[in-house]
């Protein structure tokens, strides 16, 4: 099974989040007023501020599915990176300054501060709710989906756990909480990235051909029958039954003759082998018919250099039509402008006491979200090549590449992972 819980992983797990819950409590007491509340009393320093952005800022969505995007579809999937680091430029020259200037608590006090208008105020609010709401979703979908591997525990309790521990920090502390749980989160979050990247550069490359040295080229079918049931290749699911985890190089570069691993490589090095190599990846097949829905996972081997130019995924990058073209302009113009109006970082820079500290918490920021996009790079190339993929979700392989080095590292990727869901969904809850 690629899922299996562990006491460790437990064990680790109930430590990251009781510790979070338990400095909920202990800073209690720092955030009776209003301005305490909402703004921290405006004493956070800017370096706290800066990295609290980061945590507040790299969801699940950024985390769990850049990995998975990567690691599905190479370049294009980094190409969400791009576009949600360069959103920040807008937020450190257009954002930073004014929006400290003008309000006290949100961004509706900031515009009212400036228009007196009840109807701005009222748009603001309801603009302000839509946005979380459309945010909090897939910060729940990706905690109720951690939960399962972690913990063994169903997926509804994924999301119910969630809504317990944000609701501890959010009534205990406000956003004096908020913040010390996301620059946590956002320190760990760089920490272990940085960890799983030299990692996986330190392992390198290796073919693998899985278990039975053909096995990887089999075709996967996985069946949900009219009644519920599960089906692996037409027999019932089961701990010895079950999808084999995929992602592998079919050979490496020439250079390397008959050996199957290039050992250690710097990050330049391991690039260019990966653009050399030839990489397996797995495409779904979905149809329905009477038995139920069948889902085929089909492997093909595809050139590395494939992989790594933009085009495989955005239809924009490679057609010559009009509208896909337009389509991926948007996604990146909605990627470049969206961060300036997220309402949990706009609330942000009322925690710092002027507007030059909200400029260089914004710099400091950018600095670890930057680093943070790049190793997003290594770290979904490296679950490509890890023989650790589920074929079934991209979410999980961050996680399932931390498995691949032990049960440790995947139970802390696994809490973190969990923790930044906390952290975006407490300054969430504070914003709306």
């Amino acid at each position: 099974m690629l899922y299996d819980s562990s006491p460790v992983a437990i064990a680790i797990f109930a430590c990251f989040v009781l510790g979070v819950v338990g400095l909920s409590f202990w800073l209690g007491r720092k955030g009776q007023s209003a301005k305490g509340y909402y703004a921290a009393h405006g004493e956070i320093h800017w370096f706290v501020n800066g990295i609290a952005f980061a945590g507040d800022y790299l969801s699940a969505a950024s985390f769990l599915g850049i990995c998975g995007m990567i690691a599905f579809y190479g370049y294009d999937g980094f190409l969400y990176s791009i576009g949600f680091l360069a959103g920040w430029i807008v937020a450190l020259f257009v954002i930073a300054e004014p929006i400290k200037a003008l309000g006290k608590f949100t961004f509706a006090d900031a515009l009212d501060a400036r228009f007196n208008s009840r109807g701005i105020k009222l748009a603001v609010a309801v603009s302000t709710l839509v946005v979380s709401i459309f945010y909090l979703i897939p910060q729940m979908v990706g905690a109720g989906h951690l939960i399962v591997p972690l913990l063994g525990l169903p997926y509804a309790a994924g999301v119910i756990l969630v809504g317990v521990a944000v609701t501890l920090i959010v009534v205990t502390a406000g956003m004096v909480s908020t913040t010390w749980v996301q620059f946590i989160k956002g320190s760990l979050l760089v920490f272990f990235c940085g960890i799983l990247a030299a990692l996986i550069l330190g392992r390198g490359l290796k073919v693998n051909a899985g278990r039975s040295g053909s096995e990887d080229l089999t075709p996967q079918v996985l069946t949900v029958t009219a009644d519920g049931r599960r089906l692996v290749n037409g027999q019932p699911q089961s701990r010895e039954n079950d999808l084999r985890p995929v992602g592998t190089i079919q050979s490496l570069p020439a250079r390397y003759g008959e050996s199957r691993t290039t050992g250690s490589l710097r990050p330049l090095e391991y690039l260019s082998t990966l653009e050399d190599s030839q990489i397996i990846t797995w495409a779904a097949k979905r149809h329905s018919d009477e038995a139920g829905s069948h889902t085929t996972y089909t492997p093909t081997v595809r050139e590395g250099k494939d992989l790594l130019k933009p085009g495989g995924y955005f239809k924009g990058l490679s057609s010559g039509t009009l509208t896909d073209r337009l389509n991926f302009a948007s996604l990146m113009l909605a990627l470049f402008c969206g961060t300036a109006s997220l309402p949990h970082i706009l609330i942000r820079y009322y925690t710092v006491k002027d507007a030059a500290a909200a400029r260089k918490s914004t710099v400091v920021g950018i600095a670890a979200i930057g680093g943070f996009y790049v190793l997003t790079l290594f770290l979904g190339l490296g679950a490509m090549t890890s023989g650790a993929l589920d074929p079934t979700s991209s979410n999980m392989a961050a996680p399932l590449l931390a498995k691949s080095f032990g049960e440790t590292l995947f139970a802390a990727i696994s809490a973190i992972a969990f923790t930044t869901v906390l952290g975006t969904v407490s300054g969430l809850i504070m914003a709306g």
